[in-house]
């Protein structure tokens, strides 16, 4: 499949970038995008390659205002400054084109053209010029400079490769022409150095148009990849929304029926209907347990998917830690004492306030010490702490438990992911918690994260912005 998807990619562009015939043509023969990415490619390298051709073209010149003439000089500078003008203002436009209609692109695609063709005559003049200033010589300024021109084009024109066909047809043309021109008026024997001279100018021409050709080559590679990986992004980024609806699907769909039984579990495990027999409220307690797993896997499936689709919503109000922690603790307190684990927390001044929503806080609290609880041992601790200064808010939570590594943390926040499965671990999980966790902070402004504690266990901790000048009740 991969293979067959390479070859139509690498089809397309091989014909998108050998369509021949005027701009008009081109235009409506090509994929507008890719011709817009191959014109943004060629103004983005013309503008940044401005300064070092400004250097060649100031040296080129003083070096033919000394030497040979002051009046050619004028004219190649004027040319040169008015041909630079018209590219940099053209480049700069076709750089914030963005979505536009054909019509507006073959404009732009005609006046590119036209830039080039005049700036490659600019340069020609000058050489045809100092040439025949010259007169029948060996002529290596000149040529020199259209060799400099010729590989300037075949490594920073090859993105739109009508164009340097265009400047290598021009530069080749004269620099066969100066000395064709100079064997021919002084009809020089095939032992003169001027045959030399054009045989190798054609060497030269043969190294400039096979330099092209490398790198129109590594261009063309380059515009495959960036199709091919496109491609493969859309059909990732289609698989993951179809994964993301269906597991929403699937999470609401048990939703209803699962609240029912629970509610009805809960019903006959608090004793409404009756005492129940001792082997009927074995299984009752089991269902009931694996029936509070299952609330919260879907839980955290949906608040996953409201995350990824960006639909999470958040109640920010001013949050006074003071009675907020002991709240947490106090519904944690029961799953504490079923792994016989001791919450502790210290005092917190009344006046320690954080912009956050309460409930999605709270989450990530509960979440953070129903960990610790799970991670420690049978009559161990986990303390709640809160450390404040003039502008953060910490929030620690302390285990004893087995620790974590410092080569964990990327497994701890990624999703799906447990890092333990040890008799240490003795309760459940979707692997999800502490990536939603992670994600609900970022959405708060703050941070999450955890450091190894010096001899056994971990402390978690959550950063917030403190909010100051709120009113403290008595």
């Amino acid at each position: 499949m991969s293979t067959r998807r390479s070859a139509t990619c690498k089809r397309r562009i091989r014909w998108l970038m050998t369509a021949r015939g005027s701009p008009g043509a081109i235009v409506r023969s090509r994929n507008k995008a890719l011709l817009v990415r191959q014109m943004s490619d060629y103004a983005n390298v013309s503008t940044r390659l401005l300064p070092q051709r400004l250097i060649i073209y100031t040296a080129a010149l003083s070096l033919a205002a000394f030497y040979y003439s002051v009046f050619v000089t004028l004219i190649t500078g004027a040319l040169m400054v008015i041909s630079e003008i018209y590219d940099y203002m053209l480049a700069r436009r076709v750089l914030h084109l963005g979505t536009v209609s054909r019509n507006v692109v073959a404009r732009f695609f005609l006046l590119t053209y036209i830039g080039a063709i005049f700036n490659s005559l600019v340069i020609s003049f000058y050489a045809v010029s100092i040439a025949l200033l010259q007169g029948p010589t060996t002529h290596f300024m000149p040529l020199f400079f259209l060799f400099a021109a010729a590989l300037f084009a075949a490594m920073n024109s090859h993105q739109i490769p009508s164009i340097l066909i265009i400047r290598l047809s021009l530069y080749s043309s004269v620099f066969l022409s100066i000395p064709l021109w100079d064997i021919y008026i002084t009809a020089a024997p095939i032992a003169s150095d001027l045959w030399a001279q054009l045989f190798t100018s054609l060497f030269v021409l043969f190294f400039i148009l096979d330099s092209s050709r490398v790198y129109l080559k590594l261009y063309k590679q380059n515009l495959l990849q960036m199709e091919i990986l496109k491609r493969d992004n859309e059909r990732t980024k289609a698989v993951s929304e179809m994964k993301s609806q269906f597991l929403a699907t699937v999470s609401h769909e048990l939703r209803t029926p699962l609240t029912s039984i629970k509610g009805s579990l809960d019903l006959a495990n608090s004793g409404v209907f009756g005492h129940l027999p001792e082997k009927f409220a074995r299984v009752f307690e089991i269902a009931q347990r694996n029936a509070d797993r299952l609330n919260v896997l879907i839980d955290d499936l949906l608040d996953q998917q409201s995350i990824e689709a960006g639909r999470m919503r958040y109640d920010f109000k001013p949050v006074q830690l003071a009675e907020f922690v002991p709240r947490v603790i106090g519904a944690n307190l029961s799953f504490a004492d079923k792994f016989n684990i001791n919450l502790l927390h210290n005092s917190i001044e009344r006046d320690v306030f954080v912009t956050a929503d309460p409930e999605r806080l709270e989450q990530v609290l509960s979440n953070i010490i129903s960990n610790a609880i799970k991670f420690s041992e049978a009559g161990s601790k986990v303390e709640i702490s809160v450390e404040a200064t003039e502008e953060r808010v910490r929030l620690k939570v302390v285990d004893d438990g087995i620790g974590l590594s410092e080569l964990d943390r990327d497994k701890v926040f990624d999703q799906f992911r447990q890092i333990d499965t040890s008799d240490y671990r003795r309760a459940g999980g979707t692997g999800l918690g502490m990536h939603i966790s992670k994600r609900i902070i970022e959405a708060h402004g703050g941070k999450i994260d955890y450091l190894s504690n010096p001899e056994r266990g971990t402390t978690f901790y959550v950063d917030l912005a403190r909010l100051k000048n709120q009113k403290v009740e008595q």
